[in-house]
């Protein structure tokens, strides 16, 4: 297990999983661009630093980048030359956008050093005052790596997600990593948002805004996130999404048409389409246990061999030893 985990920056996500591992009897050390949190960081049991190098300095096993991403290329042009005599030092991030992250940190230099992370854990708010370690209560994060990824830091990103955080991962390559993000994040947000301007051009939109019960209020719980914040999120991953969006728009189209022409069998289909979603979420939810098993890591193709274990609806929850993973069985499409 890591012994000492540094945390840049305090916000929803980095406070969150810094009063988490904090409270799981990790080190932590963080630094925020802004000391506003480090009263209540200290009394946590955090140890804030008034800079980065004082970050560095702390000697972390891992430092985990929770900045918004457009300080990334600041945030890594300032770590290279504290890092240079600091070759033990891991670095990841918690980014919803994995491949652009590790293209910034190949061109600060730091390339050999990173390894992907992305939490699936978040709500609509934001800044420290709304971290929580429960935030991370049963979460599955993405890890991603490449063909030069080093399996020694690799396996100090996955002990910390699976010892000192306490959850379950799954490995990908970035490019895969990014496509899945849009399909369940960031298209999403978009869709929620364009039903609250939906509403918010209606001529009758409080009429609409008092009726509106839990539909509503699960359909367009994340359009409520800043949309500052949504919007980077988006931009981020613009390619993926707008490919996204042009589908989604030729399905609404689709039932448009189908409506207008009074094809009933069509919009059976429509609705019928995703039943296997449906059925994967029944199981899920029925399940009162999961099966376990181990996955042996060989030292050649380990990025493969983990890749493959993903998209057969496995998760790692902990190490053997460092080529022998414990895997959870859950239910899938």
């Amino acid at each position: 297990m890591v012994g000492t985990i540094g945390i840049v920056g305090l916000g929803l996500i980095g406070g969150s999983l810094a009063r988490r591992l904090a409270g799981r009897g990790v080190r932590v050390v963080a630094w925020n661009h802004r000391p506003h949190p480090y009263a209540q960081a200290e009394a946590d049991g955090i140890s804030c630093k008034a800079t980065l190098t004082e970050l560095v300095d702390a000697a972390p096993d891992a430092l985990v980048l929770c900045n918004p991403l457009k300080a990334m290329p600041d945030i890594l042009a300032g770590l290279r030359p504290l890092l240079e005599h600091r070759p033990e030092i891991t670095l990841t991030d918690v980014g919803s956008v994995k491949g652009m992250v590790r293209d910034q940190a190949k061109a600060a230099g730091l390339g050999d050093r990173y390894v992907g992370a992305h939490p699936m854990a978040g709500n609509e708010l934001s800044g420290w005052q709304a971290a929580n370690p429960t935030l991370y209560d049963d979460a599955l994060w993405a890890v991603t790596v490449d063909e030069s990824t080093d399996y020694r830091r690799f396996l100090t990103v996955a002990s910390l997600i699976t010892d000192g955080v306490g959850n379950r991962i799954i490995v990908l390559d970035d490019e895969t990593h990014d496509k899945a993000a849009a399909m369940i994040s960031h298209m999403p947000h978009v869709v929620s948002t364009a039903l609250i301007n939906e509403l918010t051009a209606n001529p009758d939109r409080n009429v609409a805004a008092a009726l509106a019960a839990g539909c509503w209020r699960d359909m367009t719980r994340v359009s409520l996130t800043d949309p500052d914040r949504t919007r980077a999120m988006v931009e981020e991953d613009a390619l993926n999404v707008e490919v996204l969006l042009r589908r989604m728009a030729a399905r609404l189209t689709d039932v448009a048409d189908y409506l207008h022409d009074g094809d009933t069998s069509a919009v059976r289909a429509f609705f019928a389409a995703g039943d296997p979603f449906r059925t994967y979420r029944a199981e899920t939810k029925a399940a009162t246990g999961f099966t376990r098993a181990e996955l042996e890591i060989p030292e050649t193709g380990w990025q493969q061999t983990l890749l493959f274990s993903a998209r057969r609806g496995e998760a790692i929850t902990g190490f053997i030893h460092p080529r022998q993973a414990v895997i959870e069985l859950r239910p899938a499409m």
